[in-house]
């Protein structure tokens, strides 16, 4: 592996890695220190790169230094506060609130899990913070990073577990 870097991500809209300028998307709250579950925001910090999942009918195993993971159609991320599972995977059918990770649009052909409200999760602080394939157009996220799915592929080439995703203050 190369030397660690930092993925830098300076809202509203670019994330540097390495000699590369890229355009990404943010959450429809903006980018605040105060995450809270439902605000839209993505969280300012610097979040560890946990793992990879992604689609195996749609995309090949991507090449990464990160954990990767193949996902099914029964997968899923509790986002009910209120539930134990909060902020992790979970198969579906689940009786709590969850997010869906296989989808019909190509938004999470590819996640990458941040390490966001993990270890342990707090309820209500946020959860399913991932880095994802942008929307047509780069709409806001519910408070992921977003960016092109080439990019996307090319940026966890050169990562592995002590990789980083580094989301600034607005400016």
């Amino acid at each position: 592996m190369i030397d660690v870097m930092d993925i830098e991500v300076f809202p509203p809209n670019k994330l540097l890695w390495r000699d590369r300028r890229l355009r990404c998307v943010l959450g429809r709250g903006g980018a605040k220190v105060n995450k809270q579950e439902g605000d839209g925001a993505t969280p300012i910090g610097r979040w560890p790169m946990r793992r990879v999942m992604y689609r195996p009918d749609r995309i090949a195993a991507p090449q990464t230094g990160l954990g990767v993971h193949a996902l099914t159609p029964d997968d899923g991320w509790c986002d009910d506060p209120a539930h134990p599972a909060y902020n992790t995977q979970i198969k579906r059918p689940f009786a709590a609130s969850y997010e869906a990770l296989w989808r019909e649009d190509a938004v999470y052909d590819l996640i990458i899990i941040l390490g966001h409200n993990d270890q342990p999760p707090m309820a209500g602080l946020g959860s399913a913070i991932f880095m994802h394939a942008a929307q047509p157009g780069f709409t806001p996220t519910e408070g992921c990073v977003a960016l092109a799915l080439s990019d996307l592929i090319g940026v966890i080439e050169d990562c592995d577990s002590a990789s980083y995703v580094v989301i600034h203050p607005p400016a």
